[in-house]
């Protein structure tokens, strides 16, 4: 991008405005002065003044800070007739023998921040398929899953993939890499297409081929590398963040960290609600498919995770069986009532009220979960009904305990700069609701009602899943109103 000639100008003016606030001057020579973060949260439709530097995430990088400032320059300047693209590019790997299902390349999404040492690679989700009948149906209906051909050429960030600080405030400025999900193997897989077999699963291969691709972008200077996913990309973070790490060890990158962020992908290997025959992916239950799927696809998990489970690989695909087994620091982000956890679950939660089996299975649900991360100390665990998070746009409104999922990340990524890595005081890095219901917390997205599309609050749709006020208080031991009120404000 070619600056405009009154470009170094405007930014002398710039530095020079903000010298009171942000330096300080010893003879000749300016000292950075790091400044307080930007606010973890902002009211949807406020009108934003400011441009926001983010001088805790640059970490004395002066490179970092400078490209900051050309960017705020940038956006002040009136007569600029270019416009910023914030789009990532489509790149196809150029190792060809690399590919989707299909045999059609695989390929990322990339906008680079040449300033910034910081990559932030995503892992894309949608579920799997786990034999050739299956596969054959995700090829009709979900083809972008499995294959490359119609990809657009750019895809637009959201959330914490967002270039636009009032909606990502802590890693706005990283390099952007988004990796589509066209494998079908939960990210794991080691087979290509041959005559014998129809499909290749090489979701494995494919994030190797990519992070060798990026370090000739600038990753081989980088000083952090922020593997993410959500779902089944959640998933692939687990089963692939220490083998990335590894590569870069083998490829003298040592320098480079890296740490994984597991969003929706820490499930269950429980009992299903209604146990059904393994017929598809919605109804066949979890460690089932998986069984199938790990020989299916020639799957791969983290060595230290096969040694601990030996014969039984497919462990290593449930969250808290491989977390104990990771050296790579890991973030988990985890809905108590996770909507594709109860899918699999086999707990439909449309049309008529559920029952009181269904709804004592749901608290349950919360109830493992809960047990299952209790000994993992970076997490973010809202009692909401939902799937995903990272990357939808409401991604900052959630809360639990009054700390916003950005402003948990940026306590944890402070905590790893430090020789103990515990988080600075006030900035809490374990996040989980004690409430014990869906959506008892007056943060969680918005729910609607799957037939009519309309809005419910916490009673309506606690109403609509038949549970009943009168008796859970009694249960409780209070009156119904003093129920309500207490439901009514989300505690």
């Amino acid at each position: 991008m070619r600056t405009p000639e009154l470009l170094p100008l405007l930014l002398l003016l710039v530095l020079l405005a903000g010298a009171p606030e942000g330096r300080k001057v010893r003879g000749s020579r300016a000292q950075p002065r790091r400044a307080q973060p930007p606010p973890s949260h902002r009211e949807r439709g406020e009108a934003t003044e400011s441009f926001p530097l983010d001088f805790t995430a640059v970490e004395e990088n002066m490179d970092n800070f400078m490209t900051q400032v050309k960017n705020l320059a940038q956006s002040l300047y009136p007569c600029s007739a270019q416009k910023l693209d914030h789009d990532m590019k489509l790149s196809f790997l150029e190792n060809a023998s690399v590919t989707c299902n299909d045999g059609t390349p695989a390929g990322y999404y990339i906008k680079e921040s040449k300033g910034s040492r910081r990559w932030l690679v995503f892992l894309e989700g949608g579920w799997y398929c786990f034999n050739k009948q299956n596969c054959n149906s995700r090829y009709e209906t979900l083809r972008r899953l499995m294959s490359s051909t119609k990809w657009p050429q750019t895809r637009t960030g959201t959330g914490i993939l967002s270039p636009q600080p009032e909606e990502n405030p802590h890693w706005w400025n990283a390099n952007m890499v988004f990796i589509p999900y066209c494998s079908s193997d939960v990210w794991s897989g080691a087979s290509p297409k041959t005559n014998e077999n129809d499909y290749a699963f090489m979701g494995s291969l494919i994030i190797k081929e990519v992070v060798k691709e990026l370090l000739t972008k600038g990753l081989d200077n980088a000083k952090v590398l922020l593997l993410a996913g959500s779902s089944a990309g959640g998933t692939g973070v687990l089963l692939n963040v220490d083998p990335v790490s590894e590569l870069l060890q083998e490829l003298g990158h040592t320098s480079v960290q890296v740490r994984g962020l597991s969003d929706s992908g820490w499930f269950l290997d429980n009992k299903q609600y209604r146990c059904t025959d393994c017929v598809d992916t919605i109804s066949c239950a979890p460690t089932e498919a998986i069984k199938r799927g790990i020989r299916y696809w020639d799957g791969v998990v983290p060595e230290r995770c096969r040694q601990a489970h030996e014969g039984e690989e497919w462990k290593c695909f449930f969250g808290y069986k491989v977390y104990p087994t990771l050296k790579s620091p890991v973030f988990v982000v985890q809905w108590l009532f996770d909507e594709a956890q109860l899918t699999v679950d086999n707990v439909h939660l449309t049309g008529q009220p559920v029952q009181e089996g269904q709804w004592r299975y749901i608290q349950n649900l919360g109830i493992e979960l809960r047990n299952t991360l209790k000994d993992v100390p970076a997490m973010f665990a809202p009692a909401c009904l939902s799937h995903e998070i990272i990357t939808r746009t409401y991604w900052m409104d959630i809360q639990v305990k009054g700390t916003s999922l950005p402003r948990a990340l940026q306590c944890w990524d402070r905590s790893l700069h430090n020789s103990l890595r515990t988080p600075p005081r006030g900035c809490p890095l374990h996040l989980i609701d004690s409430c014990p219901w869906p959506h008892c917390n007056p943060t969680c997205p918005t729910i609607r009602d799957q037939l009519t599309g309309q809005e419910m609050n916490v009673i309506q749709f606690l109403t609509h899943m038949g549970f009943d006020v009168k008796r859970i208080a009694q249960q409780q031991g209070m009156e119904p109103s003093k129920l309500l009120g207490m439901l009514n404000n989300g505690n």
